[in-house]
């Protein structure tokens, strides 16, 4: 199953770069990323509605979406795991994630989206959302594997 993840905002070289290199490697390079930078300025929802364009462009019917929202799911690690197990197990050939911008997603977005996740009910910049994101993909491929990584 191919992973994707879709982001609004570019990564510059530094610590955080770093550490999503490093799970990445852990990964197995088995994660795909790539991110958009808005050309337009403008108004938030011109803003957010080329940001959605980019978003959702290309994204297969049979793909399984997960949007990065704070009105999401939060989910504990274990539970995380288990929905990438089930999407994996289902014969789903893609599974991508979304991370929006400054202003988040559109409803466009949120309704493609096959589920909702939270990593809090607080707004985190996208560049550390991509790493806590890439670390528990990491750590749901360990629970997965039955590794000791996780801890209860």
């Amino acid at each position: 199953m191919q992973i994707k993840i879709r982001a609004i905002g570019r990564m510059k070289a530094g610590p955080l770069e770093d550490l999503i290199a490093e799970y990445a490697k852990r990964t197995r390079g088995e994660i795909m990323i790539e991110d958009y930078e808005a050309k337009k300025k403008g108004a938030p929802a011109q803003i957010q509605e080329e940001e959605a364009g980019w978003l959702l462009k290309g994204i297969a019917q049979d793909a399984f979406m997960i949007a990065l929202d704070e009105r999401g799911k939060a989910m504990t690690s274990p539970g995380f795991a288990k929905v990438l197990e089930e999407v994996r197990l289902s014969g789903g050939r893609e599974l991508i994630f979304v991370i929006g911008g400054a202003d988040g997603l559109t409803d466009a977005v949120r309704t493609r989206a096959n589920l909702l996740l939270s990593f809090g009910t607080m707004v985190w910049p996208h560049k550390l959302v991509r790493v806590m994101l890439m670390e528990q993909l990491y750590r749901a491929q360990q629970i997965t594997a039955g590794h000791p990584y996780h801890r209860e």
